[in-house]
């Protein structure tokens, strides 16, 4: 029985001991955090004067004012500045910056924008230099280009004083084959020098006419007579055209009616009398069907097969008769 007794003596004495050591690890841990995490006492002064005493285990000044959520406005500046390590009792003084102070700034920052300004230029200039080295390469082409067309413009009014331009030839760009010698440097043409230029097509002037505007009445003192067939309308002008470009404008050989131009049927008449117009001229009967911005007051305009045969007719006079 003694000895039972003296072996729970020795255990509990195992477990004493044991305990006392944890308890003096823990103690020693938060010994050792404290030393790492030293709290201070700070004093917080912001611009507007209020005050405030903070307790914080941070030491840098932006460190501590992230932790109480204090923002600095643009105008404003912190004492010590921002990087600065501060002590146990110290004190941090938020205020309104001095316009010499923001003026100073100002002149910080755009000095240090062209210094980067200045950098970004060095490192472009130092890419152009190494592009400058670049192999230049040359070829030989073969461009087809236009030659332009000259108008030229005959008088033919001998001086009088209302004139009208005709043109009696339409101008056509001609064609020159040239053949250069081109330079490149990384792809990017640097020189180009001709070498030589063969005319493949000469170019065809145009040509403008320039005429006198005669102004006769096409009615004379004659009465107006009537027939069993029609009306006799008086004296007109007649002028002849064809279908081709020179005379319209274009060649399609439809008029303004709609209806395709004939000979021996289609006339241009002013806008008094309406299409579908039956007109008896020197022994033909002829259909309004077109108009032309020439042919106005006692003028008439006779539809011919060929431009030669338009040209043949030339400008005449007769008797119109208004059919029934």
């Amino acid at each position: 029985m003694l000895k039972i007794k003296d072996d729970e003596k020795a255990s509990i004495s195992v477990k004493r001991i044991i305990g006392i050591c944890l308890i003096f690890l823990f103690i020693s841990g938060i010994c050792v955090f404290a030393a790492n995490k030293q709290v201070k006492n700070v004093k917080i002064t912001l611009s507007n004067g209020c005050e405030m005493n903070i307790v914080t285990s941070k030491t840098k000044v932006a460190d501590i004012l992230d932790e109480k959520h204090i923002i600095l406005l643009p105008e404003e500046k912190v004492t010590p500045d921002e990087n600065t390590t501060i002590g146990a009792n110290g004190e941090i003084i938020i205020s309104e910056k001095t316009a010499q102070e923001e003026v100073a700034e100002l002149v910080s920052n755009e000095t240090e924008a062209a210094n980067t300004e200045e950098e970004k230029t060095t490192e472009l200039s130092m890419d152009m230099i190494a592009q400058a080295y670049n192999p230049i390469t040359e070829k030989t082409i073969v461009e087809v280009q236009s030659i332009p067309f000259e108008t030229v413009t005959k008088n033919v009014a001998n001086g009088a004083s209302q004139t009208k331009d005709q043109v009696i030839q339409e101008g056509k760009e001609g064609k020159k084959e040239v053949t250069y010698r081109v330079k490149y440097q990384n792809d990017v043409e640097i020189e180009r020098t001709e070498i030589s230029s063969v005319v493949l097509e000469e170019p065809v002037n145009k040509v403008v006419q320039v005429r006198a505007v005669t102004n006769r009445s096409s009615r004379t003192n004659a009465p107006v007579t009537t027939s069993a067939t029609g009306i006799s309308l008086g004296r007109y002008k007649l002028t002849a055209y064809c279908g081709c470009a020179l005379c319209c404008g274009k060649s399609t050989g439809r008029t303004a009616s709609g209806a395709y131009a004939r000979p021996n049927h289609t006339v241009a008449a002013p806008g008094n009398f309406a299409f579908g117009t039956k007109l008896k001229i020197n022994g033909i009967v002829y259909t309004v069907e077109d108009r032309g911005g020439a042919i106005k007051g006692n003028k008439i305009d006779i539809y011919f097969s060929s431009h030669s045969a338009a040209l043949a007719f030339g400008t005449k006079y007769a008797n119109v008769e208004l059919i029934k």
